[in-house]
């Protein structure tokens, strides 16, 4: 995996890409000090993922977030967070963060993060899941769900695709897109993730 590591901490980028590096499949191609730098970085290249901190001088990591998928909606982002930024996770997620990690978890997290990234799945720190599912508000009453929805949102939530939901709820993978699409129409939701922080809000997915 290409990664690209954008945070002003130099100490931090060291330590980081010295653990990144002992993995088989992955390389540190990229280093950031700021989100300028990564956009500007962007029009010449294409990180598989990329590790974006919050705080930053010059653009901070919302806005380069936004800036980036904006233009690249498959671009794969893992915010790296610290405590009492928790404002900035609803707006993330809306915007198509692929995972979230606190800078203080164990390198273990990283990598499983990174497995679930690579496979087209999300990761969020449960820590920090919990969190967003506190701070987020309007979320539409559960019971606008039909039985056979809460369930495709259930396989959903469990990183399943489309095809493999098919197959479990003995349905066609049409089917399932149309369920989707349904789920994502009455629960306001606009991608994966905050499928996920709506589900365990309103107690149709429990965090393993």
């Amino acid at each position: 995996m290409n990664i690209w590591l954008v945070d002003d901490h130099q100490l931090f980028r060291a330590g980081f890409k010295t653990l990144l590096c002992r993995l088989r499949d992955a390389k540190v191609t990229f280093e950031a000090n700021n989100g300028q730098e990564f956009i500007d970085h962007l029009v010449c290249a294409r990180p598989d993922v990329v590790f974006m901190d919050i705080a930053m001088p010059q653009m901070d990591g919302v806005q380069a977030t936004e800036l980036a998928l904006a233009a690249n909606p498959e671009l794969k982002i893992i915010i790296l967070s610290m405590y009492g930024e928790k404002e900035y996770y609803s707006k993330l997620v809306d915007i198509g963060v692929c995972g979230f990690l606190l800078k203080s978890c164990d390198f273990k997290e990283v990598e499983m993060a990174l497995e679930a990234v690579k496979n087209g799945d999300y990761y969020f720190s449960q820590e920090l899941l919990q969190q967003m599912i506190f701070q987020s508000s309007g979320s539409q009453p559960e019971d606008e769900l039909s039985v056979r929805e809460k369930a495709v949102l259930t396989e959903i939530c469990n990183g399943e695709s489309n095809q493999e939901i098919a197959d479990k709820l003995f349905i066609s993978k049409r089917t399932v897109e149309k369920h989707r699409a349904n789920i994502m129409m009455k629960t306001g939701c606009g991608n994966t993730a905050s499928l996920v922080v709506f589900a365990v809000k309103n107690g149709l997915y429990k965090i393993q």
